[in-house]
């Protein structure tokens, strides 16, 4: 394989990791009762946000907190975690999919909000659900280059303009079975933000060692989850089947490099259950090791994956090792070990 699709780090540690939970909590039971005229006349059972994709609810935000103020709350505390001063970072980059505009940035709020100085580079970083785990891999290669020391990866998602357009389409009165099949996966969505540092192994030696791992595209797919705050349009059935033959292709190609068959803990894209399920039986994982937060959070995007693994961090010990793993629309994937 040529190219950088497979790459190790050498001295690149995770120094924090923290969430942000949005505070209004919106239950699929809700969403049922305002669909419930749609659900009769289309002949669809109450439920399926539940018993198929296995989300009981996610959060919004209210009038309190912005998504990119949220984020901003969460790289404070993660700095604060890693006893990192503001005026050492060298790097900030936010991997959200949210954007209030499409200019400046969603970065320049939070590197201002961070009070960061004018050195530190900022800037956003697109790709899906996979955004977050892709600023971690560009944040090591600059430390490693000795351009930078220390570097902050940001995410805060709102999907509640999202979820509102979508409501508002699903109740209509001439909304068919094959609309609502399509716009289904848009009401998993939830609301969210995390936070990462990142800096040198060999000034943290408590830090935990970010090792390297493999990226792999299927870009043929790009059509199959399209999306905006209009509407989120997703072939769920194509883009499930798809998404998990790019996956395990690259967990087949990833093994003459890496040992990923007795991880102890797998922290995954958080999806639905139907994704989570069949990861875990095509890539034979311990379903015992492989933590979820959807059914209460919801798919809170590039998001997502760091808020699980911001959850499972007071249960890691020392000498653990951790697989961040994901596929995100469009299609890509990237998987990430971590030694704790």
């Amino acid at each position: 394989m040529n190219g950088n699709a497979n790459f190790r780090h050498r001295n690149t540690s995770l120094l924090a990791i923290t969430s942000t939970t949005a505070p209004l909590v919106v239950t699929s039971g809700e969403i049922d009762k305002r669909l419930s005229a749609s659900l009769k006349r289309l002949h669809l059972p109450k439920g399926l946000l539940q018993r198929v994709a296995g989300v009981h609810e996610r959060r919004q935000w209210d009038d309190t907190m912005s998504f990119d103020e949220a984020a901003t709350d969460a790289a404070k505390r993660a700095l604060a975690q890693a006893n990192v001063a503001p005026a050492d970072v060298g790097l900030m980059i936010n991997t959200s999919v949210t954007r209030k505009h499409l200019e400046p940035s969603v970065a320049v709020s939070i590197h201002h909000g961070l009070g960061l100085p004018s050195s530190a580079m900022n800037f956003d970083i697109t790709n899906a659900c996979l955004g977050f785990v892709n600023g971690m891999t560009l944040a090591a290669q600059l430390i490693e280059s000795g351009q930078i020391r220390y570097a902050v990866i940001v995410d805060g998602e709102d999907a509640d303009e999202l979820h509102s357009n979508t409501m508002e389409r699903l109740t209509g009165p001439h909304l068919t079975k094959a609309e609502f099949v399509e716009e289904f996966a848009s009401l998993t969505l939830g609301s969210g933000a995390a936070a990462a540092v990142l800096g040198p192994a060999d000034a943290h030696p408590d830090g935990h060692r970010i090792l390297g791992g493999v990226t792999r595209a299927a870009t043929q797919h790009h059509d199959l989850c399209v999306g905006d705050v209009k509407g989120m349009f997703t072939d769920a059935q194509r883009l499930l089947a798809s998404g998990m033959e790019l996956v395990i292709d690259a967990w087949d190609e990833a093994k003459t490099e890496w040992d990923w068959a007795t991880m102890d803990r797998y922290i995954t894209h958080q999806v639905s259950a139907v994704h989570t399920d069949a990861i875990v039986k095509a890539a034979g994982l311990d379903r015992k090791r492989v933590p979820i937060t959807f059914p209460h959070l919801g798919n809170v995007g590039p998001a997502s994956l760091p808020i699980t693994l911001a959850a499972e961090a007071s249960t890691l010990r020392r000498g653990d090792r951790v697989l961040c793993m994901g596929v995100g629309s469009g299609l890509n994937t990237a998987m990430t070990e971590i030694a704790w």
